[in-house]
């Protein structure tokens, strides 16, 4: 249950930590994103900690003198929870919660809070709360009866705890349910692929950080109807059109769950047969919020996770959204070679950007030279159908045509080509 739903809303310090070569002006970038977060997960930012270490304390992350000041802080603005930027250790968030006498979460507990409460398919409850077992599984040594808290503050929601021993045999067994159940959707998903596959169409994947923008231009290209909302992983299931390209190309268009700094690598495991798709796709459209205070951070955020799903190697075409609002995205695209800046809400440098899809679509063809006799009118049309047909001359054996093909299209007029 929702904390805002409860009439409630937890008071939460923030707390982060610059180790060089990060500098105070990122960790407090990073720590602002960090408020977003919290807010998107039903909690109030009641103040925030800053500090410079040569390197993570092993024992307690900010050490026993900084914990001991993070107390008197907490006590001072009554806090609930004490939320750090970076991923704390099992050992590290039991030993921050003794000296400081609350909760001690890190960004991945909101972000996969986040996911709890937006989950909506059987597939994205499975995935997240897979992610959420996987994250807590290590953390129930030494807790004891704390976790008995079913439905209480960020981080909680989810499955619910009891007793130590009984908790770890049931969260295994509900892993190993998940696990199963989430194989045979990936079967299912992958079976729906190769269908897709056979249809020859390209696939074309919507990416960026959260809250980029990536569902208002999905339904600005396809009236999608998806919902919208100015709020950080307001959908996190991929949905999938069909798209007419102004060449009369059809392509089918995902829009796909954002992206995040340090996002969660439970995350990353569990919705990796969902980012498939991405992995597939023969083009990403790399959406940018151009009203970003840090859009080129945002970028490799992006970039990295990717890197991280087995997609960095797809191309990409960077479209520089809310081009309505601010002049920056006709900055960044022009500080970027071959992007563009569009908005997807007034529909700005929508054309361009379907015209810059298809264009990069066909390049990424192969030109072939093909004969084809005149008794093989049947072929001569197929090859029209199938490709882009580039020249086009009629000799005594022939016709005689350079043409874009995929891999299918290769193989089938193999016979033909010279």
């Amino acid at each position: 249950m929702s904390l805002i739903q409860r009439g409630f809303r937890e008071k939460i310090v923030l707390v982060g930590v610059t180790v060089p070569p990060a500098t105070d002006d990122e960790t407090q970038r990073h720590l602002d994103e960090l408020a977003l977060l919290v807010d998107t997960a039903g909690a109030d930012v009641v103040a925030r900690e800053v500090q410079r270490r040569d390197a993570p304390d092993p024992a307690t992350y900010i050490g026993k003198g900084k914990a001991a000041e993070l107390r008197n802080l907490s006590e001072a603005v009554d806090a609930d929870t004490v939320v750090f930027d970076d991923e704390l250790s099992p050992a590290q968030s039991r030993n921050l919660e003794k000296i400081l006498g609350r909760t001690a979460i890190d960004r991945t507990a909101v972000i996969l809070d986040i996911f709890a409460q937006n989950a909506r398919t059987e597939e994205g409850r499975a995935q997240v709360e897979l992610a959420q077992l996987r994250y807590r599984l290590p953390r129930l040594r030494g807790r004891g009866l704390a976790l008995s808290q079913q439905a209480g503050r960020i981080g909680t929601r989810g499955p619910g705890e009891t007793k130590l021993e009984e908790d770890r045999r049931r969260l295994l067994r509900r892993t190993t349910r998940l696990e199963a159940d989430l194989g045979r959707l990936t079967a299912t998903r992958r079976l729906q692929r190769k269908s897709r596959e056979r249809s020859r169409l390209f696939g074309l994947s919507l990416v960026g950080y959260t809250n980029a923008g990536k569902s208002t231009l999905l339904n600005r290209l396809t009236d999608a109807g998806v919902l919208v909302e100015d709020r950080l992983f307001a959908t996190l299931d991929p949905r999938t059109r069909r798209l007419e390209l102004p060449g009369g190309e059809t392509v089918l268009l995902s829009d796909t769950v954002g992206f995040v700094r340090k996002l969660p690598h439970q995350l990353v495991e569990a919705f990796r047969s969902t980012l498939e798709v991405v992995k597939e796709s023969d083009l990403l459209v790399h959406v940018v919020d151009s009203a970003s205070p840090d859009p080129e951070g945002e970028i490799e955020a992006v970039r990295t996770a990717l890197g991280e799903i087995g997609a960095g190697h797809v191309p990409e075409l960077l479209a520089f959204n809310k081009a309505d609002v601010t002049r920056e995205a006709k900055r960044l695209s022009d500080r970027h070679p071959g992007s563009l800046a569009v908005s997807g809400l007034r529909g700005d440098g929508v054309d361009g950007l379907l015209r810059a899809v298809g264009d990069r679509l066909r390049a990424s063809l192969d030109v072939v030279e093909m004969v084809v006799p005149y008794d093989h009118g049947d072929v001569l049309a197929a090859v029209h159908r199938e490709g882009e047909v580039l020249v086009e001359t009629h000799e005594a054996e022939g016709a005689h045509l350079r043409v874009r093909l995929d891999g299918a299209g290769k193989a089938r007029f193999r016979e033909f080509q010279s």
